[in-house]
C-alpha cells in the first residue's frame, strides 16, 4: 500500500520513537533531547515491535538495560529530579509482571510530581488469541489487563489500540509531563497487536520541536493579599519545598528572602534550596528536622509555603506551627496551595517569587525575628556538629552522614530514601552547594537508593554521585549497581549496616511494642545470618569493601573518589543511636491493648494530637 502525501507509512510502534525524538528542549542554554533515553527490560509485548524501533533509533534514543523494572523505573525518576524536570526518562516493560513492577516508581513520581514516561506491553486489542502468555483475566470485565493497575498512581493513562489515536494522546501525555501544576507520571498501555500495525502518520507530527516548561504568573487579586499578609507580618517563615528545584527558583528564592529579609527552613524535597553558609537559612522543619527550625516555626505568624504539599513530615502531622500562624501558599498547583486554610497564590515559583518581591517593594521583616532566626540556625549547626564528631564505639548514622559531608564537594550530589538516612541527612546534611540533595521521602520508597543513584548518576556528569543505603533496602533491591557497572554510571554507595530495619524497630518500640519482625536477630526461622555486602556488591562487578571504623572510612572515601568504577562501601552502624530533635507525629496506636507500654504510648499520642491545627 502507497503512503498518501505528506504521510509516512510505519508502525505504531516506530512512530512512538520517531516522535519522543523529535522533542527537544533546553538546558543551561543548550537545544537537548526532551527524552534523552530510554530504560528498557523487553520480553512479548514489547521486544518485537518497540524494541526493534529501539534499535533502530540507536543513539537518536539510547536505550539502557535495566534488571527488575521497579529499578530502572526509579532510575528515570531519580534523572527526572537531578536535571529538575528538565528532561524525562523513558521506561519500558513487557505485559503482566514486567508491567506492574514498574507501578511502585509510578507512585513515587506522582507523589513527588515528577515527570516519568511508561510504555507498557498489553494484551491484544483482538482478544482471538486470549489467553495469552502472562494475561491477567477479569471475568466480568474483559477490558481491563494489568495495566489497568496504573489508574491511581499516574496523571495520565491510555491504551492506543489504533495507531492514529498517537496523534491525540502522545500530546496530551506531554502536556502532563511539561506542565507544573500537573506534572506527574504518564502510562501508555500498548497491546502487542496495535504496536505492530502499520498507519499512514502525518510527517508534520514528527517535526522536531523545542519546548519550555511555561511559567504561569500569579493572578493580581491574590498577589495584591499575599503581599498585604507578609507585609504585615513581624515573624514571617518561608518554608521551601520541592517545587523550588522544579521551578529552578533557587536564584530567586535567594534574592527574596535577602530583599525582605525573611528566614528560610526546608521540607526534605526542598533541601538545598539555600547553601547551608546563606545567612538566611535556619535549617530543615518537622519531623526528621531541627529543634530550632521547629521552634522558629512555633513563633512564626506568617508561614509562606513555597513550593511544598506540606507533607506531615513537614507539618509535624500540623503541630508545629502557632495557633494564630496565618499560611500564604505559593504553589503551581492550586491543589496544594490552598491546603489547610491558605491563602493561595497560584503560580509558578520563580515568577511568583519575582512578582511578590516586586510587590513588596522594600518591606522588610523586622531585624530582631531575623537575628532569632540566625540564633536558632547556629544552634542547629553546633548540634549537627556535635552529633556528627567522631568517637568511640558503633558508629551512628550521623557520624556516617558527617563523614561523607566532609568529603563532598561543591559538585557533589548526594541521595538516599526510606528508613533512617532520611532523617539523620536531613538532619545533618550541610549544603555545600544547590540542588545537590535528593532525599525521596514523598513516596519513602525503599529500594529507591541504589536504583535512583544509578539514574542521578547518568544525570549528574560533574562530581561525584554518593548513595547512602540501609541494609535493609539494600536487601530489597541492589541489581541497578549491575547497571551502573554495564552503563559506565559510576557512583559511590556507602551502605550503613545497622541489622535489620531499625529505624521501624525504633517507631515500634516507641509507640509501645514489642520488638517483632524488624532486626535480623530476632526473626522466624533458623537464626541470623551475616550478609557479606562487600562480596556481594564485588560479585556485581564494583569495587568493594568493609572498614570497621570512621577513620576506615574517611580513607575509603577517598578510595572511592579516585575510583574509575562504582564503589560500595559497607560499615557497621549502631541500630539504636538517633539524632535527636524532630517533631510530633501521628502514626495510629491502638486504642484498647494488653500492653501497659501501647496504652501509655495511646496517652501521648492523643496529647500529641490536642496541639495540632484543625481545618475546616
Amino acid at each position: 500500500m502507497s503512503e498518501s502525501p505528506g504521510t509516512s507509512r510505519m508502525t505504531t510502534a516506530d512512530a512512538i520513537v520517531r516522535w519522543l525524538i523529535a522533542q527537544r528542549t533546553e538546558v543551561d542554554g543548550q537545544e537537548v533531547p526532551l527524552f534523552p533515553g530510554v530504560f528498557a527490560i523487553f520480553g512479548h509485548g514489547n521486544v518485537t515491535c518497540l524494541g526493534h524501533a529501539l534499535q533502530t533509533a540507536g543513539d537518536a534514543l539510547p536505550t539502557w538495560r535495566g534488571q527488575n523494572e521497579q529499578g530502572m523505573a526509579l532510575a528515570a525518576v531519580a534523572y527526572a529530579k537531578a536535571t529538575r524536570s528538565r528532561q524525562v526518562m523513558v521506561a519500558t516493560s513487557s505485559i503482566g509482571p514486567g508491567a506492574l513492577n514498574m507501578v511502585t516508581a509510578a507512585g513515587v513520581a506522582m507523589a513527588d510530581r515528577l515527570p516519568l514516561l511508561l510504555l507498557a506491553g498489553d494484551t491484544h486489542t483482538s482478544r482471538i488469541p486470549d489467553p495469552v502468555l502472562q494475561q491477567i483475566e477479569h471475568p466480568g470485565a474483559p477490558s481491563v489487563t494489568a495495566n489497568d493497575a496504573f489508574r491511581a498512581v499516574v496523571r495520565y493513562w491510555d491504551r492506543i489500540t489504533e495507531p492514529g489515536q498517537l496523534l491525540q494522546s502522545l500530546p496530551q501525555a506531554l502536556r502532563v509531563l511539561l506542565d507544573p501544576a500537573e506534572c506527574g507520571p504518564v502510562m501508555l498501555a500498548l497491546p502487542q497487536d496495535t504496536q505492530a500495525e502499520a498507519w499512514d502518520f502525518p510527517e508534520d507530527f514528527f517535526r522536531p520541536v523545542v519546548h519550555f516548561r511555561p511559567r504561569p504568573r500569579p493572578d493580581r487579586w491574590e498577589l495584591e493579599r499575599a503581599a498585604s499578609a507578609l507585609g504585615s507580618a513581624q515573624r514571617p517563615l518561608l518554608i521551601a519545598g520541592g517545587g523550588v528545584h522544579y521551578s529552578i527558583a533557587e536564584a530567586e528564592l535567594a534574592r527574596f528572602v535577602e530583599r525582605h529579609r525573611v528566614p528560610v527552613v526546608e521540607t526534605v524535597a526542598g533541601k538545598t534550596s539555600l547553601a547551608a553558609d546563606d545567612p538566611a537559612w535556619a535549617g530543615p522543619i518537622g519531623v526528621t528536622g531541627w529543634d530550632s527550625a521547629n521552634r522558629l516555626a512555633a513563633e512564626a505568624d506568617l508561614v509562606f509555603a513555597v513550593g511544598t504539599r506540606l507533607q506531615d513530615f513537614t507539618t509535624g502531622s500540623w503541630t508545629v506551627f502557632g495557633a494564630g500562624a496565618r499560611f500564604v501558599g505559593l504553589n503551581a498547583a492550586r491543589f496544594d496551595a490552598v491546603k489547610h486554610g491558605s491563602y493561595p497564590l497560584v503560580a509558578d515559583v520563580q515568577a511568583g517569587l519575582e512578582e511578590l518581591t516586586n510587590r513588596l517593594g522594600d518591606w522588610q521583616a523586622p531585624l530582631a525575628w531575623a537575628e532569632r532566626a540566625k540564633a536558632l540556625a547556629e544552634e542547629g549547626k553546633a548540634a549537627v556538629e556535635k552529633a556528627t564528631a567522631p568517637g568511640p564505639g558503633v558508629p551512628t548514622y550521623a557520624q556516617v552522614v558527617g563523614a561523607v559531608n566532609r568529603a563532598a564537594t561543591s559538585e557533589d550530589y548526594v541521595l538516599t530514601s526510606a528508613g533512617g538516612l532520611p532523617g539523620e541527612l536531613n538532619v545533618n546534611w550541610l549544603a555545600k552547594a544547590i540542588s545537590s540533595f535528593d532525599c525521596e521521602y514523598g513516596f519513602s520508597c525503599m529500594g529507591y537508593e541504589i536504583s535512583g543513584g544509578w539514574g542521578a548518576a547518568m544525570a549528574h556528569r560533574k562530581g561525584e554521585t554518593w548513595v547512602l543505603v540501609g541494609d535493609g533496602s539494600y536487601l530489597m533491591l541492589n541489581s541497578d549497581l549491575y547497571s551502573s557497572i554495564l552503563s559506565g554510571h559510576k557512583m559511590i554507595v556507602v551502605v550503613c549496616d545497622n541489622g535489620g530495619f531499625a529505624v521501624i524497630e525504633r517507631l515500634q518500640l516507641a509507640q509501645g511494642g514489642a520488638s517483632f519482625n524488624n532486626m535480623i536477630r530476632s526473626v522466624r526461622g533458623a537464626g541470623p545470618v551475616a550478609v557479606d555486602f562487600a562480596a556481594h556488591a564485588a560479585s556485581l562487578g564494583c569495587a568493594a569493601e568493609t572498614v570497621s571504623n570512621l577513620s576506615e572510612l574517611e580513607q575509603a572515601l577517598g578510595r572511592a573518589r579516585r575510583a574509575e568504577r562504582t564503589t560500595v562501601i559497607v560499615i557497621r552502624t549502631d541500630p539504636s543511636a538517633w539524632s535527636e530533635g524532630g517533631a510530633f507525629w501521628e502514626v495510629g496506636v491502638p486504642e484498647v491493648s494488653s500492653r501497659p507500654e501501647v496504652l501509655a504510648a495511646r496517652q501521648r499520642m492523643d496529647a500529641g494530637k490536642s496541639a495540632q491545627r484543625v481545618w475546616l
